[in-house]
């Protein structure tokens, strides 16, 4: 039996005001509220059934498409046979799962490289693991974070978080952060050896001087899509390592061939990182994360006690064997590069007819505009940003705001975006900025 909804704004926004802790009310995007009732691949229908183009990915968990069909059948074939079984019993479907994403790792140069996973509920849960791991290696406590960076809302994955308010009192200790060497505002300005250095003075002066780890996303996401520049990824392992540390790549929203080029973000600069985060777009809005590991990083945890109950749960892990499916079959990595190409061109073209617009910038399917007030002093402009998102939603687009300053509009949409919906986005894109 169906238990009745009430898809009513009203009725909805009035249980939530009831029964929901304020913890849960923070993330309102828009000034009036948005009930979303059906999602097919990158478009959504509001409960009176106003069209939208999703540009948000449901915040980059929809990777393939709304509702895809080869992912819903998975889910529905598995979650009739069995829903779940925990990982104290062996099932076939995860450790396919496992399989399937240790092979798209890269190998080493000799080619001998092993990698193992271990499957958890969410990326913040795999963020947690990855520190605990690195640190259980190494032997190190301290870990070196970016200050822009996100890596989630959990107490620990909050104390590698820099960007301001996702990072709450009484976060837990042994983080010291660097300067993100962002290219269009960053604290040193262009250029990349300037960011390795305080790499180095930060290990020297704000650490033992032993360090267990770093963690980088290899395109900030929501510190507002600030890419990683070259020689900076391959430069910051290089420096840790030789303080006893490991590479972590947080690829939870840059993975998934998101930004066209790669099937993951850290491959743009060589690096070969030794843990690698992921999830999102991993169970496309099924919940699943995992952290994969080289072999030999994971060995230590074998004598200590690591239990996610949902973790390798076979309905999510269905649902993300159908993802890599997807990914091939309809090649998404490379849809996001030409689609993705695409819809920069026309990002640029606004830049030159919108002077608020102070950078545009992204690769793939992971872009985005940020606002200033002044492009010379690149005063942040949120006020203006703010005024072009709820335009945005007037024009049938769902995206976000970003960035330190909410002064970023950050575009992450499913990868089966397609050139015949740049146009349109474009052009609602366009009719915001010259509205607000």
């Amino acid at each position: 039996m169906n238990l009745p909804v009430d898809w009513s704004l009203e009725g909805t926004a009035a249980r939530r005001e009831t029964y929901y802790a304020a913890s849960q009310k923070k993330f309102v995007p828009f000034r009036e509220p948005m009930i979303f009732r059906k999602g097919s691949m990158q478009y959504l229908w509001d409960q009176e059934g106003r069209k939208y183009t999703d540009l948000l990915g449901m915040n980059v968990c929809i990777s393939v498409g709304h509702s895809h069909p080869v992912v819903v059948k998975a889910a529905q074939e598995q979650a009739a046979e069995l829903t779940h079984c925990t990982t104290m019993f062996y099932h076939p479907v995860p450790a396919h799962l496992a399989e399937e994403l240790a092979a798209t790792m890269p190998k080493g140069p000799k080619g001998d490289i092993e990698w193992v996973v271990h499957f958890t509920n969410s990326g913040s849960e795999a963020i947690d693991l990855a520190m605990v791991m690195a640190r259980a290696y190494t032997g190190n406590l301290d870990l070196l974070a970016l200050r822009n960076a996100y890596h989630g809302p959990t107490s620990a994955a909050q104390s590698l978080t820099g960007i301001a308010g996702f990072r709450h009192p009484g976060m837990p200790g042994n983080v010291a952060f660097v300067a993100d060497p962002n290219q269009y505002r960053g604290v040193f300005g262009p250029g990349v050896e300037p960011y390795l250095d305080e790499i180095d003075r930060t290990i020297g002066c704000a650490t033992t001087g032993r360090v267990a780890g770093i963690f980088v996303e290899s395109v900030q996401g929501y510190g507002g899509i600030i890419e990683m520049p070259p020689g900076y990824m391959s430069g910051a392992a290089e420096r840790v390592r030789a303080a006893g540390g490991l590479y972590i790549a947080d690829e939870v929203q840059s993975g998934f061939g998101r930004t066209g080029d790669h099937m993951w973000g850290f491959e743009a600069d060589g690096v070969i990182p030794d843990i690698v985060v992921m999830a999102k777009g991993i169970g496309n809005g099924f919940p699943l994360g995992a952290v994969v590991a080289q072999r030999r990083i994971a060995q230590p945890m074998a004598d200590k006690f690591m239990f996610h109950t949902y973790g390798a749960n076979p309905t999510s892990c269905a649902a993300g064997r159908a993802v890599l499916q997807v990914l091939r079959e309809e090649r998404l990595q490379e849809n996001a590069r030409k689609v993705g190409g695409a819809l920069l061109a026309r990002l640029n073209d606004l830049k030159q007819r919108h002077p608020v617009i102070g950078d545009v910038r992204g690769r793939g399917l992971m872009l985005a505009i940020e606002m200033v007030k002044d492009r010379k002093s690149k005063e942040p402009d949120p006020d203006t940003t703010a005024a072009v998102f709820e335009r945005c939603r007037e024009s049938g687009l769902i995206l976000s705001k970003s960035g330190p300053h909410r002064s970023t509009l950050r575009m992450v949409p499913p990868l089966c975006l397609s050139l015949s919906d740049v146009d349109q986005v474009a052009e609602g894109l366009d009719r915001a900025f010259s509205a607000a």
